[in-house]
């Protein structure tokens, strides 16, 4: 087969050399890339071509010629098939490399910065049983059983689960019996292309370091019966601290809708966090990997070395996570309270919801050298008319908007963190922050927020240069 005659359905002998910033192995055939999902570097392999374009192919693996010695058996049986992780079947040296490789790649080639000041990948302390919360979609079976799990990658189909080896194993007994109580009171479920039925998703939330655990049901609208079902399942499970019902009648991809509401218990649960209580809410945003989310705080504590006479802006503060202890830290560093503004630290969030768990998370903590700002960062920034020493960055996976950082630059604080769960973007917005020479990278840490994905989280650096 020659380069110029490749056609989809075609199969051809490949050797993976690489992995991509989506999960899919890379080869070359021909001077032409070729995408594959479920393969390692080192593989050997026959794939059958899906898609043929100028330049690449994708492709889908069609036999394990030679296996590579980083593959390795997944924990999940059916990791093969669910869309919630990609990378069960590579040992974790190898993912730790192949996400350090990919920082430094879209530094180089998207950032523009030729030896990127790039720190040594720290692991996550549990590379499985990691995930403080769950969302998992329902759907009945042909025969008519309930199923809840994640889908098929490209597809809508979706792969039932009992246990999930990536969530923390304390929420596995609820996968099975909750199916199995939702079945029995009859309670029919959502079905997405006729926009009927009622239950939508099921929602699990651990506080990792105390155990409680919130059940949160995602439903079109009120489930008769549930107060007794909650009263239950409450009995049922000590751990168990709330049964909650997000009402969500939209037809939309949004999972929970604007509505919750306690039906029995709490409605929140409480996590320890660097050594703070939080309270979290079924829809509160709070990283899913509690202990990674430490790492990544102490890093910043560690980096910024704060000598209690700050000012810090947390931008896209959402909760507090971060804003909390930093504010807390530097409570207790100030040697002369009465010299230092009475509010050191202000968080911005776009979201008033969070805003409002923000406060109540810092009154439960008694940090009282705080404030939360309610708007988008660049209106904010222009209507606190502030020089901060300190700006904070954790924006979105589509990082930050021009405007945002044209703010920045003008508002010159001495330092910038930027913690991205996105290299591309994190790359993207450095480059536009230190083109012209107001901000040096300093340095840039990886830390695996995500074990068994592609994904990965940073923190970035930067210091004022004028």
């Amino acid at each position: 087969m020659t380069d110029t005659d490749w056609k989809p359905g075609q199969q051809l002998e490949l050797e993976i050399t690489d992995l991509t910033d989506t999960g899919d192995g890379l080869g070359r055939h021909q001077q032409r890339v070729v995408f594959v999902p479920d393969t390692v570097p080192g593989d050997r392999i026959v794939a059958r071509l899906l898609h043929v374009k100028r330049q690449y192919a994708i492709a889908k693996l069609e036999q394990l010629l030679t296996p590579s010695d980083q593959r390795i058996r997944p924990a999940c049986i059916v990791a093969d098939k669910c869309g919630g992780c990609q990378w069960q079947h590579i040992d974790y040296d190898t993912q730790l490399r192949t996400k350090h490789h990919l920082v430094v790649e879209a530094l180089e080639h998207i950032g523009g910065f030729p030896q990127p000041p790039v720190s040594p990948i720290l692991a996550s302390p549990s590379p499985l049983h990691y995930r403080n919360k769950a969302t998992y979609p329902l759907s009945r079976s042909s025969t008519g059983q309930v199923r809840a799990g994640y889908y098929q990658k490209g597809s809508h189909r979706l792969i039932n689960l009992n246990q999930c080896p990536v969530q923390d194993e304390h929420l596995d007994p609820f996968l099975a019996n909750i199916k199995q109580d939702i079945q029995k009171q009859g309670w029919s479920i959502y079905n997405e292309q006729e926009h009927r039925g009622i239950i939508r998703h099921l929602s699990l939330r651990i506080g990792r370091r105390t155990g409680e655990i919130l059940l949160t049901l995602i439903a079109t609208r009120p489930l008769p019966r549930l107060e007794e079902q909650a009263e239950t399942w409450l009995q049922q499970y000590p751990q168990l601290v709330g049964v909650c019902l997000n009402i969500n009648a939209d037809k939309t991809n949004v999972i929970f809708g604007e509505k919750t509401q306690g039906i029995k218990g709490q409605g929140f649960l409480r996590e320890e966090f660097a050594g703070l209580t939080f309270h979290l809410t079924p829809e509160t945003f709070f990283q899913v990997n509690t202990e990674a989310a430490e790492t990544v705080l102490k890093v910043i504590q560690k980096q910024l070395n704060l000598q209690g006479s700050e000012i810090v802006i947390d931008a896209y503060c959402g909760i507090g996570t971060l804003t909390l202890p930093i504010a807390k830290q530097l409570q207790l560093l100030a040697s002369s309270p009465e010299k230092t503004p009475q509010k050191q630290v202000i968080g911005i969030e776009v979201q008033a919801s969070a805003i409002q768990q923000a406060y109540q998370n810092a009154r439960l903590n008694g940090i009282d050298n705080v404030a939360f700002e309610v708007g988008t960062v660049q209106k904010v920034l222009s209507r606190l008319g502030l020089k901060p020493d300190i700006i904070l960055l954790d924006p979105p996976r589509k990082g930050c908007d021009r405007q945002v950082l044209e703010s920045l630059l003008n508002l010159q604080p001495t330092q910038i963190v930027y913690v991205s769960c996105k290299p591309a973007t994190l790359a993207r917005d450095l480059k536009i922050l230190c083109e012209n020479g107001v901000y040096h990278l300093t340095q840039v840490q990886p830390v695996d927020f995500f074990p068994q994905t592609p994904h990965v989280e940073c923190v970035a650096f930067l210091q004022l240069t004028l």
